[in-house]
């Protein structure tokens, strides 16, 4: 109950400073190293402290583990139901930290090892998955940097697959959203391991270490981690009427505190903030004028819903600006960037963004081309 009454007593108090400051939140001060609150709709980075920083990410490294393992379980080099032999190895990388306790010699299913990993944060179930994936933790964390690479995570880098101390193992919050995005978008039918509140392995029962679980039942994933050089750190996502947001903080001073911090954040955010939705997904904005084509026309768009992030209420003072190439000539590739949409908010600018063709426009016949190419010539003169 106490629990409950504070969360409300913080929702309140943060809607009255929001009131008090409309059209510029104003994030709440956060008892913690970096943080970081993105918007998955939007991609936009609401707030932060730190976005940048490297930081010893302790098991939030296992974000980066479970996004290689899903990546096997997808190409379906591994499958959920196959049995795994765990090594001595795996075992013992469990000596100072957290587990699910398998036993060496004991086999153990791919789906009790991505629990262990994700729910009891198990070192040797991260090890035992690396060396089924990749046949040595060593060749695992070369996919994790490969992955980190392809992902465009500028601020990490990986020693190991469980997030123990090394010399030159880091990441940043920005990094860490980046990476929870990216688990929600390319594996949607793994991310409901993330809510799960407890599991049960050689018969003894763990809960999840995300408190937030518990307590909001917008929050539905997804990581904690702790070293005594990281701190307690904590990365969560919530769904609210539609829109998800994940927040990263880092370097707190407990468990609970952790916890609190990341409710702030997410608060803020959902409070603070509303999305307004430009554009939907292959919707032509507007058709342009194509010479020397099979068609006159190619409509023009967005690949996907352009949405953006803005204070709350102040979604109709929003501008936008369409500049588009001309004279377009055939033929054009489908993709192509055809313009550039600038968004201002009160005279400020919020963003460009590249508008593309919605289909291909194939050249015409020769004497499609010399016609056009003769009416272009009378136009510029």
């Amino acid at each position: 109950m106490k629990r409950i009454l504070s969360l409300c007593l913080s929702v309140f108090l943060l809607t009255f400073a929001l009131l008090a400051n409309a059209g510029e939140p104003t994030p709440p001060a956060l008892a913690a190293r970096a943080w970081l609150l993105y918007d998955v709709g939007s991609g936009q980075v609401l707030t932060h402290q730190g976005a940048d920083d490297r930081i010893e990410p302790a098991s939030l490294t296992k974000l980066m583990t479970a996004y290689v393992t899903f990546s096997a379980l997808k190409a379906k080099t591994i499958s959920m139901n196959q049995q795994v032999m765990v090594s001595e190895n795996a075992r013992k990388s469990s000596l100072d930290g957290s587990r699910m306790f398998i036993m060496p010699g004991m086999p153990v299913s791919v789906e009790e090892l991505v629990q262990g990993m994700i729910v009891q944060s198990g070192n040797d179930a991260c090890v035992a998955l690396a060396e089924l994936i990749a046949g040595s933790e060593t060749a695992f964390v070369s996919r994790m940097n490969a992955e980190a690479k392809r992902l465009g995570l500028k601020n990490s880098q990986f020693r190991n697959a469980t997030g123990l101390t090394a010399d030159g193992h880091y990441m940043s919050p920005r990094d860490l959203s980046l990476l929870s995005a990216a688990i929600i978008r390319d594996f949607p039918e793994y991310f409901h391991f993330y809510s799960q509140k407890e599991f049960t392995y050689n018969k003894i029962r763990q809960p999840n270490r995300n408190r937030l679980l518990f307590i909001d039942p917008s929050v539905d994933g997804m990581k904690t981690g702790h070293t005594e050089a990281a701190g307690y750190c904590l990365v969560s996502t919530a769904k609210r009427g539609g829109r998800r947001l994940i927040s990263v903080v880092t370097g707190t001073s407990s468990d609970s505190v952790r916890a609190t911090e990341s409710q702030k954040l997410l608060n803020f955010g959902f409070l603070a903030w509303e999305s307004a939705k430009l554009y939907s997904a292959n919707v032509p904005v507007q058709k342009l004028k194509v010479w020397q084509g099979k068609t006159n026309e190619v409509a023009i768009g967005f690949p996907r819903d352009l949405i953006l992030s803005v204070p709350q209420g102040e979604t109709k003072q929003i501008k936008v600006e369409l500049a588009t190439r001309s004279p377009l000539k055939a033929p054009i590739l489908k993709g192509t960037a055809l313009g550039t949409l600038k968004v201002t908010l009160e005279g400020k600018p919020l963003g460009s963004y590249n508008v593309v063709a919605l289909e291909t426009v194939e050249q015409a016949g020769f004497f499609g081309r010399l016609w056009d190419a003769l009416r272009l010539w009378i136009k510029n003169l």
